[in-house]
């Protein structure tokens, strides 16, 4: 039988194909053949080629239900974002997908649209597919009631750049105490005493903690805390242009802002033009996220960086650990901010 022959027939054949077929077609181990199917790192790119080239000539399907049989795992994680039109959940959403991939896991994903009881479905879907883990940025109004469920049901969780709080699931995030706080002394700094705060909140944990870094800057430096001048807000570009041209109407106006994120500071931007202000010349404005639209605008947003790729990394890793480990303790991992300064925080006039 010719070799062409041969080849055809394993290819109409493949489901009695086995790893040990395979390893043995590319001169391999059936362990290094599994290493490759499951996109492992650890092995060598020759070796990786020469079973690819197996695969393809032979025409193997690999099985997933029976290596999900085998190891009590499916290879799969859902992830839950609280809001994909924002730039930051974005990129957040992508490291985190990015890292998963590289070690040949899929990601179901859903955007709750900060809607918990849609985030409630997302999770009872999961658990019918059987998902090896999950990680979620809670929507707002998420309960401790609803987060718990998970710790009842075993299944491991990441909170990430959110958390609820009362609940005992690993959480990646940010110091968004420390993140404000920069800002804030960013803007004392330059001479600034009538700051506002655009977009804090208390519905969520980056809300209360973003304004408690506000407001402990300004205590810390002897000036007054105003309420007049903290402009709860969800975070759109329209409600920032809106806040900060009604701030400007007010008998004693501020002379810079510190905003929630940079979608608030990029609407805070677009109203001080519409009503003819310089932003950066006639009036600061500092973000947080350091999305990367930050540094295209003109002026370019002066921001606080929150290592959005690292935070998707480690959030896969801690989930990946927690896995592994359904009974190890809790693990908290938070990553310091660091103050980019751009054009739009400029100096006082």
């Amino acid at each position: 039988m010719s070799k062409k022959a041969k080849t055809s027939k394993a290819k109409t054949s493949n489901a009695r194909l086995t790893l040990r077929d395979l390893a043995a077609h590319a001169d391999v181990s059936p362990a290094t053949v599994s290493l490759v199917l499951r996109k492992s790192p650890l092995v060598a790119q020759v070796t990786r080629e020469r079973v690819l080239a197996s695969i393809e000539t032979l025409g193997y399907v690999y099985n997933r239900g029976a290596a999900s049989l085998r190891t009590q795992r499916t290879h799969t994680v859902g992830v839950a974002i609280n809001e994909l039109a924002n730039p930051y959940f974005a990129e957040l959403t992508a490291a985190i997908e990015r890292a998963f991939n590289a070690i040949g896991y899929s990601v179901f994903l859903s955007n709750s649209a900060e809607d918990p009881a849609r985030q409630d479905q997302f999770i009872d879907t999961m658990r019918e597919y059987n998902v090896d883990g999950l990680i979620i940025c809670p929507a707002a109004g998420t309960t401790a009631k609803s987060m718990q469920r998970l710790i009842r049901f075993n299944m491991p969780c990441v909170q990430v750049s959110r958390y609820v709080r009362g609940v005992a699931l690993d959480f990646a995030g940010n110091d968004n105490v420390r993140g404000t706080y920069l800002a804030t002394e960013h803007l004392i700094a330059l001479g600034h005493r009538r700051i506002a705060m655009i977009g804090g909140n208390e519905i969520t944990s980056t809300g209360w903690e973003r304004l408690k870094g506000y407001t402990d800057a300004l205590k810390a430096h002897g000036i007054a805390i105003d309420d007049e001048l903290i402009v709860p807000a969800i975070a759109t570009r329209e409600n920032g242009a809106d806040a900060i041209k009604t701030l400007l109407k007010r008998p004693n106006p501020p002379t810079a802002a510190a905003c929630y994120n940079d979608l608030i500071a990029f609407g805070v931007l677009l109203g001080l033009r519409q009503i003819g202000i310089e932003p950066g010349g006639d009036f600061a404005v500092v973000g947080c996220d350091d999305v990367s639209e930050a540094a295209l605008w003109h002026p370019a947003l002066s921001s606080i960086a929150v290592g959005t790729a690292a935070m998707g990394d480690v959030a896969a890793r801690m989930l990946m650990e927690r896995i592994a480990d359904h009974g190890a303790k809790r693990r908290e991992i938070v990553l310091e901010p660091k103050l980019v300064v751009r054009a739009s925080s400029g100096g006082m006039r």
